[in-house]
Order: C-alpha cells, then structure tokens, then sequence
C-alpha cells in the first residue's frame, strides 16, 4: 500500500483509467440506467398530469395551481440538487445514491393518494427533491469509476437506458388517463408505476460498490484498492501497465468554486445549467401545453407527445457512436444549434405529420445534447468538488425549469407557440456562446488531466 496521499490518489486513478470495459463496469451502468429511467420518467409526467387535473381536479391551464404542478418537482430537484450532491462529496456516493431513490419512491407513491391539489404539489415537491440529487450524482459515480476512453460512451449507454422512461411515460398516460382500472383514476396508476419501479431499483443498488476514487480522497486507501483490484478481476488478463498519472489537487471546500481555477469553470457551467432549462425542459414538460394550443385535445395531445417522446432514447442512443469521437464541448455547441432550428421549426408546424417529425427530431437532438453535457460536467472538478460542482450547478437547471411554467406559459397563452420557441431558440444561442468561450476539452483524458494546474 502507498503511504502518500497523493500518490496513492494518482495510482488508484492510473489503474482504474488502464482498464476496458468489464461485465461489472456493465452492470453499474446498467443500474444507474435503470434508475434514472424512473428519475425521468417522473419529471416528464409533470406536464400530463397538469393537462389531465384540469379535468379532475378542475385547475385551470393558466391558473397558479397548474403552474405549481408543473413547477412542484422541479422546485424540489432545485433543493435536492443543492443540498445532496454535497453531501454525495462528504458521505459517498453509494449512500447518497440510496438517500435519493427512497425520497424519491416513498413521495411518487404518496402523490397518488392525493386528494386536492396542495396534497399533490407538496408530494410532487418532496419527490422532486429526491431526483434533483439523483442525476448530477449519477453522472459524478460513472465519471468516478469508468476508464477514461469509454466514459463518454458508457455514460450514454446509462443514459439510452434512462431515457426509454421518456416515451413510457408518454405511452403509459396515453393508455391509463383515459382509463380508470379499477375505479381508480389512470394518472394516479402513472405515479404508483414510478415508485414501485424505484423500490425495485433501490434493491439493485444495494450491490454497487463505493468509487474508489472517493475512497481514496477520503484517505481510504485499503477499501480503493480492494474495488479496484475487483474490476481488475473482471478484465481480460493480462492488464496493461498504468500509464502515469499527475495527482489531483488536495480535497478542498465547496468555496474552491469561487476562486481560481475552478472558478472560470464554475461560472461557464452554472450559466450553462440556466439556460439549458429552457431547451430541453422546456420543450418536453410543456409540449402537452403547445398541443392544446394549437388546437388539439387530450387524447390526442397525448398520442402526439408520445410519439414525440420516442426521440429520446433514440437520440441518446445516436450518440453512443459519436460521443467519443467529436470533443465533447464542440458536441454540446451543435446539437443546441439544431435545438433551437427546430423548436422554431416546430413553433411554426400545423400539420399532423410535422409536429409529430419536428417533436421527433427535436426530442432527438435534444438528447445528444444531454448525453454530451451529463458527460461533461462529470469531468470538469476533481474528485472532492465533483459532486458538488455538478449539483450545484444542475440546481440552476431545476429553478429555471421550475419558473419557466411563469414565464413560458404567459408567453404561449398570450403570443402562441412559436413566440414561446423564440425565447428557447435565444437562451440556446447564449448558451452557445458561453460553452465555446469558457469550455475546456475533456474528450478521452483522464480525470486528472483535466484539472487546470
């Protein structure tokens, strides 16, 4: 065993980044797919829900109490986002990861006992809460353990995975909102699929062993090596030599983001995270809510958006090939380009045929994005900052989305779709700019590479 702290960080870090993708290398991926496969599938029920409690409940579209129901899970992501991805860097992952799915499970199984609306917007709230600390926290675990040439495409295999909650929950409300098995209301089957679905998932997570990474940072040096030494076990023998590693940085405090040199890395991804809201979040919570506007009714805004919805794992999916072949940063700069082309495009749609291609295309897009940025931020701040970093920043992204209900949908009532896409359309410009300016290249180095000085 190496005595020096540092050493021993930079030799763990060497030897996990020689490795190729093992069987356990698959299964963790697989289980953090599985997971944020409910994680996702939650947050895009918000805006079905919200078009069917108009109905049942008998909430006005543009009334508070819709714009709450919209805006409830985001605004606990926002809480969940801040507060665990911190605690993620001082208890460990693992734990962290169990902490989020069982809020996340025990408040979706809540909500589908509500009674009035405040009950549900306080469960959908508390939920929230459990899921805003779930996806940033995935990203910082894959990052951690996956070697350095495959991190990109490993995560977006997790990613594919998650992403098929998208069109399930597009699909499972099509089927059950116009239903009611049982005598009980289908929207409320959407949420009781959600929370047994987790609990399912929480089990699976019991096996998932700590990073090695964060082991080491804590100065767990014994427990690293003996996680290391397991994904060894899995690989082809023999094993390359590991290629030398610089140390990372010594731990340091959630303060390092606001000084040199994380903190031109700090600021480049929090105002990446607010405006990237509006492209993607905005797009898929509130695309019910454009259906209806443009004239169409319940069931069939349902089909659409299911349709539109199958987008997302195929997207995901389309990148798998690309993402560790195009620089990451540069990945990100395109795929908003072509988001806010075609929520333009899709503003302007009237027919059957290209609302339902340009939500298609769009969705799909919209999900290489999303594969190259969750890759991205998991790789920009050493091990003791990683956490923090991405949930700190991924909090912007549940605020904006959270007030976006407040902004967009005034927009919408007031000037239509395609006013509404024109301010997406300008958030993704800026955004643009603020990736290719501040943005580092992170595409196949290792960790520790990455880290400036």
């Amino acid at each position: 065993m190496i005595d020096d702290p540092a050493t021993a960080r930079a030799a763990v870090a060497a030897r996990l980044d020689r490795l190729p993708v093992t069987r356990l290398h698959r299964y963790l991926v697989a289980v953090v797919g599985v997971a944020t496969f409910f994680d996702l599938y939650d947050l895009f029920l918000g805006g079905t829900v919200a078009t069917v409690l108009t109905q049942d409940f008998g909430v006005a579209k543009d009334s508070l109490d819709a714009k709450l129901i919209l805006a409830s899970a985001f605004l606990g992501a926002f809480v969940g986002a801040m507060t665990l991805g911190r605690l993620a860097d001082r208890i460990g992952r693992r734990r962290a990861f169990l902490l989020t799915l069982g809020i996340y499970s025990l408040f979706t199984l809540l909500g589908a006992f509500s009674t009035e609306v405040w009950m549900l917007v306080l469960c959908r709230f508390l939920a929230g809460v459990g899921i805003g600390g779930e996806l940033p926290l995935a990203d910082a675990y894959l990052a951690d353990l996956l070697p350095a040439r495959s991190r990109g495409r490993a995560l977006a295999w997790a990613y594919t995975i998650g992403f098929c909650g998208v069109p399930a929950a597009g699909f499972l409300a099509r089927a059950l909102v116009p239903t009611a098995p049982l005598g009980i209301e289908g929207w409320r089957w959407l949420f009781v699929v959600g929370a047994l679905g987790a609990v399912i998932v929480w089990l699976l997570r019991m096996r998932l062993p700590e990073s090695p990474r964060w082991l080491a940072a804590q100065g767990r040096t014994e427990e690293a090596e003996a996680i290391v030494a397991r994904l060894e076990a899995a690989a082809p023998q023999p094993l390359p030599e590991p290629e030398p590693v610089a140390p990372e940085p010594e731990p340091a405090s959630a303060w390092a983001l606001t000084r040199p040199p994380w903190r031109r890395r700090a600021v480049m991804l929090y105002v990446f995270q607010a405006l990237q809201a509006f492209g993607y979040y905005g797009f898929g919570t509130l695309v019910p809510l454009v259906l209806a506007a443009k004239g169409f009714d319940v069931v069939t805004s349902l089909a659409f958006v299911a349709l539109t919805f199958l987008g997302y794992p195929i997207g995901s999916a389309l990148s798998i090939p690309i993402i560790e072949r195009v620089e990451r940063k540069w990945l990100i700069v395109g795929s908003a380009l072509g988001m806010a082309v075609f929520g333009l495009l899709f503003g302007f749609a009237t027919s059957n045929v290209a609302i339902v291609l340009l939500g298609f295309v769009y969705t799909a897009t919209s999900n290489v994005f999303s594969n190259a940025f969750h890759t991205y931020q998991g790789e920009l701040f050493p091990t003791s900052l990683r956490a923090t970093a991405a949930g700190s920043a991924y909090s912007l992204s549940r605020l904006a989305t959270a007030a976006m209900p407040f902004i967009l949908v005034p927009v919408l009532s007031g000037a239509g779709p395609l006013a509404m896409f024109a301010i997406v359309a300008a958030a993704m410009l800026v955004l643009v700019v603020d990736v290719a300016v501040l943005g580092p290249r992170t595409t196949g180095r290792s960790l520790e590479s990455i880290s400036p000085g």
